[in-house]
């Protein structure tokens, strides 16, 4: 399976003062496999442990963080003594006790042994770590894979390559392809187990099994790792985020957790699940002005998912669903449609994601960007409506902007606004 993200490992390889590398991400992303998979590519020797699941390493850095030492015990554990030649890879580092704080010693007093640690629940451990190594390591967000990685999964890289070169003309000829593949991949998601698996004999429920198995293993870790007292709440914004996106204002609504829900109650768990990298918010703007943080609405906000797969399976949307061409965009078409979008806009880390709404709740914009010194306003579109009042509104208060529409109609240009297909959003907002 090619992963588009590995290109940034060989940067870290090469770079210049190289710290050792954290990799950040939900559980069943694909980590273990991206790593294991760059380091037989690129290092002679590869050292691979797992302090989930190997016992003997547990107190690996509790003695000291003498470099020798704990190379030494590595040997004795894997049979392999590394040498600068030889890749480190530190998988479910936050299962060990001080052994986030022993990347800081390893850059420090020997940087030239390479170095690359992971953890499904990292996110959370690293907010409760006093003695996180800050500026003593580099980080890299992993996420599912995208619409393009989906395509190659399945064969159908050609089309990548067209997108990427915007051939517009050539691309409408293939329209229904395209769409059809676009609906599949709102179906099976970007979860590796899920992608391959499609790939591989293209049964639906099996995907969908699997995309089930995901969700109770996510369900479990609430159990293992959070507070008992706040798991009840934790799993209610869990099971409400299916309800709270097919909403046509997809504005988080605290009152349908429970009648009187208040934010204060329920914030610790909305964080938690931000830190396991299983949810993402979208804060409110109020204005479509640099910078965009500036105008944050704190009170006002979006929830979205890891995933547009498992979002579906959330929903309960069944494999039946596919078998009608308009039925997944329009039961679920705010929902399923607007998760695609943000997992597009959220691979590209200089992106600054907001959605921006009127005071009097008349006209939405779906999502406002902020890509370096450029504000771009987008609508979505689940269909072929070219209807875009709340945007045309937007850009004649800000004439300075061009809008973008997303939608499943053709490229097609007009003074103030854009609109590309749903399947080129990676080309037109994430690559510009």
């Amino acid at each position: 399976m090619k992963r588009e993200v590995i290109h940034q490992l060989y940067e870290w390889k090469e770079k210049k003062g190289r710290k050792p590398l954290i990799l950040q991400g939900a559980r069943q992303v694909g980590k273990t496999w991206l790593m294991k998979t760059f380091g037989k590519e690129a290092f002679e020797k590869c050292v691979y442990i797992n302090f989930e699941n190997d016992s003997r390493l547990s107190g690996l850095f509790e003695k000291d963080f003498d470099i020798q030492r704990i190379l030494f015990e590595i040997q004795l554990a894997t049979g392999i003594m590394p040498d600068k030649e030889t890749l480190l890879l530190f998988d479910e580092i936050q299962e060990v006790k001080r052994g986030i704080t022993a990347l800081k010693y390893f850059y420090e007093n020997a940087p030239e042994f390479p170095i690359i640690a992971a953890g499904s629940l990292l996110g959370v451990a690293t907010r409760q770590n006093d003695s996180f190594p800050v500026g003593k390591v580099d980080f890299l967000s992993i996420y599912p894979l995208s619409f393009w990685e989906f395509l190659n999964a399945i064969g159908k890289g050609a089309f990548v390559e067209a997108i990427k070169n915007k051939q517009w003309e050539l691309l409408s000829s293939f329209e229904a392809d395209l769409q059809g593949m676009l609906r599949q991949y709102f179906f099976v998601g970007g979860m590796p187990e899920a992608v391959k698996s499609f790939a591989e004999d293209g049964d639906m429920q099996t995907v969908r099994d699997i995309q089930k198995n995901i969700l109770d293993a996510y369900d479990k870790d609430f159990s293992k790792h959070v507070p008992i007292a706040e798991v009840p709440r934790l799993r209610m914004v869990w099971n409400s985020i299916c309800g709270q996106l097919s909403k046509e204002n997809k504005k988080f609504i605290f009152g349908l957790l429970k009648e009187g829900a208040r934010a204060k109650s329920f914030e610790l768990a909305i964080e938690w699940l931000k830190d396991a990298g299983l949810v993402y918010k979208v804060n409110r703007t109020k204005k479509g002005l640099l910078p965009l943080s500036a105008y944050k609405d704190f009170s006002a906000f979006k929830l979205f998912l890891l995933d547009v797969g498992l979002l579906g399976a959330m929903c309960e949307l069944p494999p039946s669903a596919l078998l009608n061409k308009n039925s997944i965009f329009t039961d679920y078409k705010g929902a399923l449609t607007e998760q695609f979008v943000f997992q597009q806009l959220r691979l590209n880390k200089c992106n600054k994601i907001f959605y921006w709404s009127a005071e009097n709740s008349q006209g939405e914009i779906d999502f406002l960007v902020q890509n370096n010194d450029e504000i771009i306003p987008i609508e979505v579109k689940a269909e072929e409506n070219l209807q875009a009042k709340s945007l045309k509104c937007f850009i004649e208060r800000n004439p300075s902007l061009h809008g973008v529409r997303l939608s499943m109609s053709s490229y097609r240009e007009q003074s103030w606004m854009s609109n590309f297909p749903l399947y080129a959003t990676e080309t037109e907002i994430i690559r510009r």
